[in-house]
């Protein structure tokens, strides 16, 4: 009915007839009114609370911290904080918080964008930090031997490209995984951006990657499993949807996605705690994950707009180098100094100082090896686009 002319819907206006007033439909969602250019300040103080949440949770609430005479803190961490124990088992939530928010913020950003506009933003965006972050844990490491041990050199390397999970290699610092998935899913989009960001498009690469997600586990075939990426799908088909939500309004057919997704992540929550974490339950994931979906939906139906607090702006910034970063370090630095302070004032302070780090990351680093790399490929698609015209 949408593509109907509704100015030929009323009855003809024959003597006697009953006259119904031609009432407009709503407008195809591709032509909707949308909400955009606008920046969602209350997506950089969720990114930041979920990587808050992920360093607590590493450095309190992991199962190998809750063993005795772990490297870290020496004994079972729920002895030393029973209480932050409790809820910090919690906090590795904060990586699907993460996909969630990565299918939101994609989708925004890659709006009438081109694919190379797409490939240039997320090397500028990914890369800088993440080689920081890789030799600069490699030199605690080596500088603080005793908790972690020192890849082969030729692994170290190899991590720079981020694509050691492809080569079946180790991860310099075990928080590099997350990568690996966003890459997939980046590659996965990179079909839709380069058709051009619809709403149709978008819907039906929900549709699509929902049901390979569906099947790859059944199918035992591992190539369809490293490309569907089961494991997070749903978290970031959550999130493009509510970004749909966010940019035509809600709809039916959005809400029902919504809700499979939400219910597929419980079976994926469940799996993470069983084969991963042990030391935290499903109901409580299950309401932590809920809640945070909740709070999403009012983001995307706009009750959050007036939002708009600066700060906000750096917490989000600082996000990406602290997540990098605050793991292997961190816990080096805390079995140094776990006998010098109270161990809830000892992992403020880590986590302090690893903020601090990250801005100076943000500051020093990103921003200008940032315009930099954007500079060089501009410069290098423009000659490849020049080549090719010759």
């Amino acid at each position: 009915m949408r593509g109907l002319d509704t100015g030929h819907t009323a009855l003809l206006r024959a003597p006697g007839a009953i006259r119904v007033p031609s009432q407009p439909l709503p407008p195809p969602a591709e032509t909707a009114p949308a909400r955009e250019g606008r920046r969602l300040y209350v997506i950089d103080g969720v990114r930041l609370l979920a990587a808050l949440l992920v360093a607590v949770h590493h450095y309190t609430g992991t199962d190998r911290l809750d063993r005795p005479g772990n490297p870290v803190w020496d004994r079972p961490v729920s002895e030393i904080m029973p209480t932050v124990f409790h809820f910090s088992a919690y906090g590795w939530i904060g990586v699907e918080v993460f996909f969630v928010i990565s299918g939101f913020v994609i989708c925004m950003s890659c709006w009438g964008r081109t694919p190379r506009q797409f490939f240039v933003s997320r090397v500028i965006r990914l890369y800088p930090a993440y080689w920081f972050a890789v030799l600069f844990t490699t030199a605690v490491v080596v500088a603080l031997p005793g908790v972690w041990e020192r890849l082969r050199m030729r692994d170290i390397l190899l991590n720079l490209t981020m694509l050691q999970s492809g080569s079946a290699s180790p991860h310099v610092d075990g928080v590099y995984w997350t990568l690996w998935t966003e890459l997939r899913f980046y590659l996965l989009f990179l079909v839709v951006v380069a058709m051009g960001l619809t709403y149709r498009r978008v819907v039906v690469f929900c549709c699509v990657w929902g049901t390979a997600a569906m099947l790859a586990p059944v199918s035992q075939l591992r190539l369809m499993i490293l490309i569907v990426n089961p494991v997070a799908a749903w978290f970031f088909i959550a999130g493009l949807v509510l970004y749909l939500m966010y940019r035509f309004g809600q709809d039916l057919l959005l809400w029902g996605m919504l809700t499979m997704s939400w219910l597929m992540a419980q079976v994926e929550l469940g799996r993470r705690i069983e084969s991963v974490e042990h030391v935290s339950g499903w109901r409580g994931s299950a309401l932590i994950y809920t809640a945070f979906l909740l709070f999403m939906v009012a983001v995307a139906l706009g009750y959050t707009d007036g939002i708009r607090w600066k700060w906000l702006v750096t917490a989000g910034a600082l996000t990406y180098p602290l997540y990098l970063t605050h793991y292997l370090a961190g816990t080096v630095l805390i079995s140094r100094l776990r006998d010098t302070m109270d161990p809830r004032l000892l992992v403020t302070v880590v986590i302090a100082v690893f903020l601090v780090l990250s801005w100076l990351v943000h500051r020093c680093v990103e921003r200008p090896a940032a315009r930099l790399i954007k500079r060089g490929l501009d410069t290098s698609f423009a000659r490849l686009r020049n080549a090719t015209r010759a």
